[in-house]
């Protein structure tokens, strides 16, 4: 008799069109899980995505097509049938507190951001740009990471001389390219010190501030700008806080700016509304982070923001992650040993997961323009 927990789970795959061991008539496919410990069928259905993540990284099962095989379960929504207790103990968190308040905001910098700058050099190509490339005309990912930072630039409209605000800089990349390009002048905010260190050397020579420093610090003081953006770093505030984020981006934008001001906000979205992430995505990833969804940024806009454009390109997100992964297969060898097996099956099944939720257009990636009062006659967005 099968063992009921396997029996379970190959139910729940055959939904998603996955058979496990060689078991599919007319021969594996390379989607098809390899189940090494037996262990794997029980904690998956007792932990959800947080046991099929970690008994991926602890060799439990192998597969050959990981972002594959993630995908059909995610167009089959078997996330939806298996739900752990970590998903419930962080749901309840997420309502009983304010995980992305001002004493954590840091933290994903220290655990994320901050892993190594060897890392991200090996991964994200000649750019540290870690936000989805523009595929519309590139061939490969620095092409696709260049049209993007300019597609930002002129959906800002951005002139010489303007002082422009990144709130979530990262690397610097973006408001470098901007000074170089257009002549601004701008101010980066991060939470990472990694990245606030090497954004400096990065910027050196450029009229451009590098502060290491939580966007909620950003005061009367720091208004004046023409033109904010940020790129990637929303999903980070947490819907509890996105009236105070959205406010932060409105009292920083000059009122005699041209055109009353522009904001811009390039980040990952979900079709539906949350409060919190996937619980396995929080623990290794990006922990105190959640996507918003559209409802979530309209409702938080509203009184403060005209939404002038809204583009949603998240497929090319998916191409972005591929030449990610190609890139830091490639350098795996050469990396530090700190790097190390785990590490790398748990980077793996990230990206794979990632690649697999925009592929199944699970999430999207988003930029929309905003003005505080409305672009006077009107506003053409570019492409």
């Amino acid at each position: 008799m099968p063992h009921p927990f396997r029996h379970r789970i190959e139910q729940l795959f055959h939904d998603a069109d996955l058979w496990v061991d060689d078991t599919r008539a007319g021969g594996a496919e390379a989607w098809d899980p390899r189940i090494r410990d037996a262990r794997f069928f029980r904690r998956v259905l007792a932990q959800g995505s947080l046991g099929l993540g970690e008994s991926y990284m602890d060799g439990w099962w192998d597969v050959g097509d990981l972002d594959g095989m993630l995908f059909r379960l995610l167009t089959a929504d078997i996330d939806q049938k298996v739900r752990g207790v970590g998903e419930v103990w962080d749901a309840l968190r997420a309502r009983l507190l304010n995980m992305q308040s001002g004493a954590r905001s840091f933290e994903v910098g220290e655990r994320h951001y901050d892993l190594g700058n060897d890392l991200y050099r090996a991964m994200l190509g000649k750019r540290l740009v870690y936000s989805c490339g523009y595929w519309r005309d590139a061939i490969d990912l620095d092409a696709a990471q260049e049209a993007k930072l300019d597609l930002v630039c002129r959906k800002l409209g951005l002139r010489a001389g303007m002082r422009v605000l990144d709130i979530g800089c990262g690397w610097g990349e973006a408001l470098k390219f901007a000074a170089e390009r257009y002549g601004v002048r701008g101010v980066g905010v991060t939470v990472s010190r990694e990245q606030a260190e090497y954004a400096r050397a990065l910027c050196a020579g450029l009229p451009i501030e590098i502060r290491l420093q939580d966007y909620r610090e950003l005061d009367a003081s720091d208004g004046g700008f023409e033109r904010v953006f940020s790129l990637g770093m929303f999903e980070h505030v947490g819907v509890r806080n996105y009236p105070e984020y959205f406010d932060v981006a409105r009292r920083c934008l000059a009122p005699d700016a041209p055109g009353g001001g522009l904001f811009l906000l390039h980040t990952i979205g979900g079709s539906t509304s949350v409060d919190h992430t996937d619980p396995w995505i929080a623990r290794y990833i990006f922990p105190n982070s959640m996507l918003p969804s559209a409802k979530q940024i309209a409702a938080a806009a509203e009184g403060r923001f005209v939404i002038e454009d809204w583009h949603n390109f998240g497929a090319d997100y998916d191409r972005t992650l591929q030449a990610w992964r190609e890139n830091v297969e490639t350098a795996w060898d050469r990396l530090p040993s700190r790097y190390d097996e785990r590490f790398r099956r748990m980077w793996r099944f990230y990206l794979a997961g990632s690649m697999a939720s925009f592929r199944s257009r699970h999430i999207h990636l988003w930029q929309v323009v905003l003005s505080p009062m409305g672009v006077p006659g009107g506003y053409v967005a570019p492409r």
